[in-house]
């Protein structure tokens, strides 16, 4: 198991800069979209908005598998996964996202859906904005914690060492 955690701690490590580099192309695309008023630019932002929820989802499951010994099934499994990652499991790990950053994270899953569900050329504009403006400080908060997380992750190794 100790082989593991540090496998998780470092994806979790490793995912940060690939998800930095999503939070920075979407505000790159936003910019250009704004600055053209080209609708490619709005279908590119809408795509890494979707690789950022998706790049946080596959590191849940990663602990939702490695450390919690089961990921949530069902229709709602998205949601569940989200709500489990909040949850503290006692004398296994603290939480490892807030009561806070699932709400957020939410619009980000639902939004998520609506990319893999309808044409490209109905996105709304607006709810687009709004999630590129509430991005950086989503981003942040998720950060902080999964590092902590991943900080927990080696310091449980150290003391089975």
């Amino acid at each position: 198991m100790t082989g593991r955690l540090l496998g998780l701690a470092d994806r979790i490590r490793d995912e940060i800069v690939e998800l930095t580099r999503i939070v920075d192309r979407v505000r790159g695309g936003w910019q250009r979209s704004q600055q053209s008023e080209d609708d490619l630019y709005l279908d590119s932002v809408a795509l890494n908005l979707h690789g950022f929820y998706g790049g946080l989802e596959r590191l849940f499951e990663l602990v939702a598998s490695t450390v919690d010994g089961s990921v949530p099934q069902g229709a709602n499994w998205h949601r569940l996964l989200l709500e489990q990652m909040a949850s503290e499991i006692r004398q296994e790990r603290p939480a490892v996202i807030s009561a806070k950053t699932i709400t957020a994270l939410d619009e980000y899953r639902g939004f998520r859906h609506i990319v893999r569900n309808v044409y490209t050329f109905m996105f709304d504009p607006e709810k687009v904005e709004k999630l590129v403006e509430k991005l950086p400080g989503v981003f942040k908060q998720v950060q902080t914690e999964l590092l902590g997380f991943a900080d927990f992750l080696e310091q449980q190794v150290q003391k089975g060492e």
